[in-house]
């Protein structure tokens, strides 16, 4: 059967409903104008089905002229002598509206949004990642931009800042966790943006484990316009500064400006305990502004961290400093010096190190970065 370009909706639905394989049901739908096509493929007229786990929130299924929405669990519920089913489905910006499952708090200054720790978004003690977090805080912020109704056609960007063909560029990341979420928890993220100087802007971070309430994970950004075009720094238009400003929020993610100021010494040969080269960035590495993704120069960073490091420690704070764009058709190397322990050996209450992203040809910087570690089993008693 020939399906319409909408059909993968009906799937969705059809993995909601289980059903035996009886005949003489009507089924309506406004999924697709092939109504018949849809009560083949989807119910081969079940006379009884059942219905579990939760519909998706935009979706209602109408049984024998009871609505059954997405806003209650339904359970196993089981329908037997069904004569009609109707599956409405709301509009496309609705339904993406509402997977998005953020919403806006404390006036609209703040956005909220949940997520569920992945098997895939885990290391191998089954805790997420560093980047993890990085690419969570990430979404989250993309999001905010979208759901305030300001988003043009650019990757984040506004609508006067797509008019001018601006892009943002992101400068500093400070992160600190207190502690790392495990496979299957549950966190909650909160987002605020305000100035940065005369032509920056910040952006904070607050994410919370769910169920405690307790704070987890404390970060802060700061965030430059590029035109996409030129690659060159631009100031932020009058026009984009005024769509903006109505969302600032004069507050600060780390109390007496503590999100690690102190200036990021450049790693040499000399100076490195570790260098790593020959690090390729890949096609899947480049983001929608046809630069590399921020969050691959973790990876790439932790390249020349010394193995029993990644082992045995928690990163419970990092610091990245942008300064140069990397291009797929770039080869890196990356540096890394080791403070307070030995590389190969030693384990201490805490070490420090420090890290350098640069091209391999002609050694050009791209990244600035500072790490702390904690052993595994001490990060849980952090203040």
């Amino acid at each position: 059967m020939t399906t319409s370009a909408k059909s993968t909706s009906f799937d969705y639905v059809k993995s909601q409903l289980f059903h035996s394989r009886k005949k003489n049901i009507e089924v309506v739908s406004n999924f697709s104008p092939s109504v018949n096509g849809f009560n083949k493929n989807c119910f081969d007229g079940s006379k009884s089905f059942r219905l579990y786990n939760r519909i998706h929130p935009n979706i209602d299924v109408v049984v024998n002229g009871k609505k059954i929405n997405g806003s209650a669990s339904v359970g196993e519920t089981s329908y037997v002598g069904l004569k009609k089913c109707e599956v409405i489905k709301y509009k496309e910006e609705d339904l993406a509206q509402t997977c998005m499952l953020g919403k806006f708090v404390e006036g609209r200054f703040v956005y909220k949004q949940t997520f569920i720790i992945r098997s895939y978004e885990i290391g191998p003690d089954k805790t997420a990642t560093m980047e993890t977090l990085m690419n969570l805080l990430q979404e989250t912020a993309l999001n905010h931009v979208t759901s305030s109704g300001l988003a043009g056609n650019g990757f984040g960007a506004t609508r006067e800042m797509s008019l001018r063909k601006l892009i943002w560029v992101v400068t500093r990341v400070h992160v600190q966790v207190n502690k790392y979420s495990s496979w299957g928890d549950v966190v909650e993220i909160d987002t605020w943006v305000d100035a940065a100087g005369k032509n920056g802007m910040r952006r904070d971070w607050i994410i919370r484990d769910y169920r405690t309430q307790n704070v987890i994970t404390r970060a802060t950004s700061t965030w430059v316009t590029m035109n996409r075009e030129t690659r060159r720094l631009s100031k932020i238009p009058d026009e984009v500064r005024q769509e903006v400003e109505p969302f600032y929020l004069n507050r600060y993610v780390f109390a007496n400006g503590d999100d690690d100021p102190d200036k990021i010494n450049k790693l040499t040969d000399d100076t490195a305990d570790i260098i790593q080269s020959g690090l390729a960035p890949r096609w899947n590495d480049m983001d929608a502004n046809q630069h590399v993704n921020n969050v691959k120069y973790i990876g790439w960073i932790l390249e020349s961290v010394p193995l029993n490091v990644l082992q045995d420690y928690d990163m419970t704070s990092m610091t990245l400093e942008y300064r140069r764009e990397c291009r797929q058709a770039n080869v890196l190397e990356s540096l890394t010096t080791m403070k307070n322990a030995d590389p190969l050996t030693t384990i201490t209450k805490d070490i420090e190190s420090t890290h350098l992203l640069r091209m391999q040809d002609d050694r050009a910087e791209i990244v600035r970065a500072r790490t702390k570690w904690l052993p595994k089993n001490m990060i849980d008693q952090q203040p």
